[in-house]
């Protein structure tokens, strides 16, 4: 989860602003060919993030299956279906470098057309990152459920984790539905839960011994 929490913000936050210029697709090109290095940490960073949120799918369903196998199965699930799309919103990403490289059918094109496809190909990543908003919050709303739940993990936690899911399922929604009413303050309450919760499992951890108790029971 820290990993998860630290690579996320370098891949999502930080060092994409660091790249795309909204509305201006000569800058943007030109930050990508100038500075290659930095554009394959941002999809570095993107990488991790998502191998480390696909190996929370299946660890999250170890510690909450004793609390509900199907409602924790159905957040693995989730989980999963969002990093699928996750995948396919940094594979749009990625091509933005491959069509401002002197590779085979590009010569077709002229330069500024090149400039255009490269920003509109990172627009449509961030348009599909949307989806996965949506469908990460479910499972985290489910996960937040099971933890309220749990008797083993702080009901707090739970809490805040059913506020911050529904608060991303929302954002999402919103840009999709009704753009006006959607913000960038949706996804704090996410913020508010993660980092508890990952402070948490490292300092304190789970008493597995209320697990198999509770599973008994």
């Amino acid at each position: 989860m820290l990993l998860s929490i630290v690579f996320g913000f370098l891949g999502e936050a930080y060092l994409p602003g660091k790249i795309m210029v909204a509305g201006d697709a000569a800058a943007t090109a030109a930050h990508i060919t100038g500075n290659p290095l930095l554009f394959r940490l941002t999809f570095a960073a993107y990488l991790v993030e998502g191998i480390c949120d696909v190996l929370l799918c299946g660890l999250f369903y170890v510690l909450l299956e004793p609390v509900d196998r199907r409602l924790a199965l159905l957040s693995a699930f989730f989980g999963l279906a969002s990093m699928i799309t996750y995948a396919v919103s940094e594979a749009s990403f990625y091509s933005a470098s491959i069509v401002l490289r002197e590779s085979g059918g590009m010569a077709a094109f002229t330069g500024d057309q090149r400039n255009a496809l490269a920003l509109l190909s990172m627009r449509i990543a961030a348009t599909i990152a949307w989806l996965f908003l949506s469908l990460y919050g479910i499972a985290s709303m489910l996960r937040g459920y099971l933890i309220y739940r749990s008797g083993y993990l702080p009901r707090f936690i739970g809490l805040l984790l059913l506020i911050g899911g529904a608060g991303f399922f929302l954002r999402s929604t919103t840009y999709l539905l009704a753009p006006q009413y959607s913000s960038q303050f949706l996804l704090m309450p996410m913020a508010l839960a993660g980092i508890p919760l990952t402070f948490w499992l490292l300092v304190r951890g789970v008493d597995t011994s209320r697990i198999t108790a509770d599973t008994a029971l």
